[in-house]
């Protein structure tokens, strides 16, 4: 993270924590110099519940990621998830002491920083403070105060905060694992810098990131972050239903709502079957597909809903004209843009984090599950300016491959695509 100015994501999510290395290019893409993931095992809805298990998938990750990118890491940006984050929305003010100096940047972190102060319940703390529009001597709406004069300076904000004891959890694994945190980013924060363009943050966007055990919404509105949501539902949860539903594993049920899952039954023939392999010499099992895209609908349903409800409490629903944005990894689910425009009425795309990367970026990093990652990285990167620097100068402590293979690959392996389902069960 020093003067080679490449920055490393750490997303620490439900199913998998992945580490992210990356720089940014001479024409401004961001450009991946290696990345790793490991099954996440002591994560619960966006919340260690084993630090032990979480320092393991961490160093798992980032091992890969030094070894695909040649860099040491030592320093990463970090993101923060989770069903305890909650908003509040403030105003503060401060009375300028000279009246006779325009209003400067040191202002604006007076400002800032007495938000910070305010007092949060009991076992609370504030994770973002985002200021929304200005007010200088009661004149409203003005977004950028620097340079104008004024005795008296207010600001709306958007205040996000936490549990104390989650955040620590996630510093103590992360120092556990060898690592320092620069920066802590609030995960729909990072999503949205992945996948939303400027455009549809000006005109009113609503991002939905559905991860394995929450399901994170952000909206925006005239470039302005207006409302931010965690909902305690997401892939996993789906996943349950599908195991209890046809009676089958945890394992063969996550593989079956990746290959073959979707949230609309209707598309679905009554005629299609998946066949299960059976447990200790059992006869294989016959799954309809129509019947799995039914347990799917029902689960997605509740939890667009559930978003459904978040966009009318904002207050924002008649000004979305960018309407919906699904990323994470439940956003790869088939037909889930159909079911939502059709709840929702609102016009919905799947939010890939291709805009911001170069052309020779590894495919896999193009999926809407690593948005978060990216967005880290991005996060990371607007605090540098652009570099030139040549890659050799880039990977200034290049460290030796390591062959072992990580847990990263039991991911990348349900996304590929074949003919033969669960060939490594058969035996």
């Amino acid at each position: 993270m020093e003067s080679s100015e490449i920055i490393v994501g750490l997303d620490i999510g439900t199913t998998k924590i992945a580490a992210i290395v990356g720089r940014q290019s001479q024409f401004g893409k961001i450009e991946i110099l290696g990345y790793g993931s490991a099954e996440s095992i002591g994560v619960k809805r966006g919340v260690v519940i084993n630090i032990d298990n979480t320092v393991e998938s961490i160093k798992t990750a980032v091992k890969e990621a030094e070894s695909k990118s040649g860099v040491n890491i030592k320093c990463i940006n970090v993101g923060i998830a989770g069903q305890h984050i909650k908003s509040i929305q403030h105003r503060g003010s401060i009375i300028r002491n000279s009246t006779d100096k325009e209003i400067n940047q040191d202002d604006i972190n007076r400002l800032i920083d007495d938000m910070y102060r305010l007092v949060m319940q009991p076992g609370e703390e504030i994770v973002h403070v985002i200021p929304q529009e200005y007010i200088v001597d009661k004149e409203t709406g003005i977004k950028k105060p620097i340079g104008m004069a004024g005795v008296c300076l207010e600001a709306n904000f958007h205040i996000i905060t936490g549990l104390v004891s989650a955040v620590q959890n996630i510093n103590r694994c992360v120092a556990r694992a060898g690592l320092e945190i620069v920066d802590q980013i609030l995960e729909p924060l990072a999503s949205a810098d992945a996948v939303l363009s400027d455009e549809e943050k000006e005109a009113g966007v609503v991002l939905v990131d559905i991860g394995g055990g929450t399901t994170d919404i952000a909206i925006f509105q005239d470039d302005i972050i207006r409302h931010t949501a965690v909902i305690p539902l997401g892939g996993d949860i789906i996943t349950e239903d599908i195991k209890e539903g046809c009676t089958i594993i945890k394992k063969n049920a996550e593989k079956l709502k990746v290959m073959y899952g979707s949230a609309l039954a209707s598309e679905s023939k009554a005629d299609e079957f998946v066949s299960i392999p059976g447990l200790q010499g059992r006869p294989a099992k016959e799954i309809s597909l129509k019947n799995l895209a039914s347990i799917i609908q029902a689960r997605m349903e509740e939890i667009i809903e559930y978003v459904y409800n978040e966009i009318r409490t904002s207050g924002y629903e008649r000004k979305l004209i960018a309407g919906i944005v699904l990323t994470g990894g439940g956003a790869q689910l088939k037909n889930i843009v159909q079911l939502t425009e059709f709840i929702t009425g609102m016009d919905t795309r799947i939010g890939y984090p291709n805009h911001h990367l170069s052309d020779n970026v590894p495919e896999a990093m193009a999926l809407p599950m690593y948005a978060t990652g990216i967005g880290l990285v991005i996060r990371g990167l607007e605090k540098y300016p652009k570099t030139t620097a040549e890659p050799e100068k880039i990977k200034e402590e290049p460290i030796q491959n390591h062959s072992k293979k990580t847990k990263g690959s039991f991911f990348e392996s349900l996304f590929s695509k074949g003919k033969k389902f669960f060939d490594d069960d058969v035996n």
